[in-house]
């Protein structure tokens, strides 16, 4: 695991004292709230509708223990004891006051976290695969070239002021768990026909009000030319992207207006103008030390199958329930990856209290060689669990009420804050999220739906990523009320889609009614129990939905 250098260590202390001399100015009065935006914004700090909320980056979703430890200390000292994982594999906390946020960030540096750029037209957090470095279907640790470009990106002086925030996001494996094809820039860990490590590149996906997949810019780029070429398309973006209306100045706008041969032509002129200059090759030599910082654990030889763990799972129901669902094959013979799950039923998704940081802590400590890894679906995950050790995991997540093996199943649900925090929502998430989960929390009936991702988000920003759920749900304001948009087909990863919008929106008091009578359409009419759901609408449409969902009713659409 990546290690503060005494670069990381001086640059995150320099900004912890910078930022404290601000909010010292603010709070006397020196500088308004105008003037002190851009700069609370420089540190992750947002004004929301009842209080701070301070975002912290967890760089591609990696924690130690010690890590785990300090944002529970967080939440435990600073906020109402709890905190929030987002879809951008940070954690928000969302009640602080603005006098502790120096203190916090403090406390912050001392187990290598800051607030860095989690906000502001800025690099923000690079996102990559949650399974990394335990996936078998890896083909490298997508954690290494998260870290050199978060090295490269950060205060990066021609990039802190884009037009727009800009994310990034990595995956080293077949399938794609990182969502790569909704970021600004989307690398896939590939290798060429001689075998030579590179990437293909998708530029201009994005979510928000105007959803967009990425389009493909590079089938192959050379490992060592990564900053370069990603450099080149930040220029070109830095100079074409609209600044003139902030609904437009997303990359994926640019792209869309100038078209893609125009933006694939300016970004490989740009590339070879950097090229020449010869100063972002990527050493080799360089790369391995990275590297090196993300050497897997020294796994002992285990047979692939635990006789432990299947004697326990004979005799304990809610084990095996568990295992089917939350842990996936491992890299290493004898040893799984464990999603713990945030979405037990009527919880807050994504929320984990500091009793539950420091027990997941204990555990990672203890069973996954100290490791952990936060999911942009707003679960945790221990990468690296001995199979045998699965039935002490697992009662050790049930003492600390995140046993739930509900992963990927329909009360696994992603969802924004919404307007119970947030200062931008139309509508309420959570609430729904947890009436959801309820009326599914049958697990018989779970499993009988199977896979199906439903994903919540209060405005139209996205930050639930409704676009990309089997089952969206956007709550927008009228006339005063909340009401639900439905979209299905949605998918966020390598079949990546777009859900279309259904019909006409649904009531708070009808959208969980609304949501069951699709999931029943489903189930009735699919060939087999077997069909997953978004095989399933691929293959007969929206018609039947709207059926079920209208009727006969001439304005459904």
């Amino acid at each position: 695991m990546y290690r503060y250098d005494e670069f990381d260590h001086r640059f995150v202390t320099g900004r912890v004292d910078e930022f404290r001399d601000q909010v010292r100015r603010r709070l006397s009065g020196e500088l308004t709230e105008e003037e002190f935006r851009p700069l609370r914004l420089m540190n992750g700090v947002y004004l929301q509708l009842h209080a701070y909320m301070l975002r912290v980056a967890i760089p591609y979703g990696t924690l130690s223990s010690a890590k785990l430890r300090g944002l529970a200390h967080v939440a435990r000292r600073y906020d109402k004891g709890y905190g929030h994982f987002t879809t951008r594999q940070n954690i928000q906390f969302n009640w602080i006051r603005l006098e502790d946020v120096p203190d916090i960030l403090a406390d912050l540096a001392e187990v290598e976290l800051h607030a860095i750029q989690t906000s502001g037209n800025c690099i923000r957090n690079v996102s990559a695969d949650h399974f990394s470095a335990a996936a078998r279907d890896e083909i490298a640790d997508p954690r290494v070239y998260a870290e050199i470009l978060r090295q490269w990106s950060s205060l990066h002086p021609e990039f802190t002021y884009l037009p727009r925030k800009f994310k990034i996001a990595v995956n080293g494996a077949t399938h794609d768990r990182a969502a790569i094809q909704v970021h600004d820039i989307g690398l896939q860990i590939v290798s060429n026909e001689a075998g030579e490590r590179g990437f293909t590149v998708y530029v201009g996906g994005g979510l928000g009000r105007t959803p967009m997949i990425g389009k493909k810019v590079r089938d192959f780029l050379p490992e060592g030319e990564l900053l370069s070429y990603c450099e080149a398309i930040l220029r070109v973006y830095n100079q074409f992207g609209r600044r003139d209306n902030k609904y437009k100045a997303r990359a994926k706008i640019m792209l869309h207006e100038a078209g893609l041969d125009v933006v694939r032509r300016q970004i490989e002129e740009e590339y070879e103008d950097i090229k020449r200059r010869g100063d972002l090759t990527l050493p080799g030599d360089e790369i391995e030390a990275i590297s090196a910082y993300f050497a897997v654990p020294n796994f002992e030889t285990l047979p692939e199958r635990s006789e432990v763990l299947e004697r326990a799972r004979l005799i304990d129901a809610q084990l095996a329930d568990f295992v089917a669902h939350n842990v996936e094959p491992h890299k290493a013979a004898g040893y799984g990856i464990v999603t713990i799950s945030l979405k037990a039923t009527g919880a807050v998704p994504g929320d984990a209290t500091a009793e539950q940081m420091d027990a997941i802590a204990d555990i990672a400590e203890r069973y996954s060689f100290d490791e952990l890894r936060v999911s942009h679906e707003q679960n945790l995950v221990l990468p690296h669990v001995k199979l045998d050790d699965l039935p002490a995991v697992f009662a050790a997540l049930q003492k600390a009420g995140v046993g739930t093996g509900n992963a990927g199943l329909i009360t696994d649900i992603m969802c924004c804050p919404g307007l119970d925090y947030c200062s931008l929502a139309n509508a309420r998430s959570i609430p729904l999220a947890q009436r959801i989960s309820e009326r599914f929390e049958d697990i018989a009936r779970q499993h009988e739906i199977g896979d199906l991702k439903i994903k919540i988000s209060g405005c139209i920003n996205a930050c639930g990523h409704h676009h990309v759920a089997h089952i969206g749900i956007l709550g927008v304001d009228r006339k005063g009320e909340e009401f639900y948009q439905i979209t299905l087909g949605g998918s966020g990863d390598d079949s990546c889609s777009i859900g279309g919008i259904v019909g006409r929106g649904f009531s708070t008091d009808d959208v969980v009614d609304a949501i069951e009578t699709i999931v029943n359409t489903y189930v009735a009419q699919r060939e087999s129990a077997d069909e997953p759901f978004l095989a399933f609408f691929r293959r007969v449409g929206e018609a039947p939905f709207k059926e079920a969902l209208y009727g006969a009713d001439p304005v459904a659409a």
